[in-house]
């Protein structure tokens, strides 16, 4: 009985860390935002967007899904 629970727990360790690590790996792979869609952001609202602004939004992105 102690070892069927003890299995359950590595297992769910194990799992959620390899989910984890493929979920990031795949957002890095393909960012869920790219430049295209920034510079539509900008023109939707009506504005047009510089490069160093749109670079500087691109970091931000991709620096919380590191």
């Amino acid at each position: 009985m102690v070892e069927i629970i003890i299995s359950l727990l590595v297992g769910a360790i194990a799992g959620f860390f390899g989910a984890r690590y493929f979920f990031k790996r795949q957002l890095q792979k393909n960012p869920p935002i790219n430049e295209k869609m920034i510079r539509a952001m900008f023109l939707e609202m009506g504005r047009k967007p510089s490069e160093a602004q749109i670079k500087k939004i691109m970091k931000s992105v991709n620096s919380q899904y590191k």
